[in-house]
């Protein structure tokens, strides 16, 4: 399974639950997750789009711990069921 695929996947299911899915493409802040993710009633979260078995890097780890500390939710999403589980979670 390929990474834009279950990114694509991810899109697709946030838009059903009347949400937004934007990449985040940051030139200044190398580790920040892949997608954010705005729902309905100010909701926020970020997320790390990986192929199944694929880790966080170092970056990413430091950037996880921060936003978590910030009181955001961060989710690593490694395959279809992932994203199911995603949005089961926050609908």
């Amino acid at each position: 399974m390929l990474e834009k695929n279950i990114e694509r996947h991810l899109v697709e299911e946030v838009k059903k639950i009347k949400g937004r899915c934007i990449k985040m493409n940051s030139q200044s802040s190398n580790g920040l997750p892949d997608r954010l993710v705005l729902l309905p009633g100010g909701r926020i979260y970020f997320l790390e789009c990986k192929r199944p078995g694929e880790k966080l890097r170092p970056l990413q780890q430091y950037w996880k711990k921060i936003l978590e500390n910030l009181g955001f939710k961060y989710y690593k999403i490694n395959s279809l069921e992932d994203v199911d589980r995603f949005t089961q979670e926050v609908r």
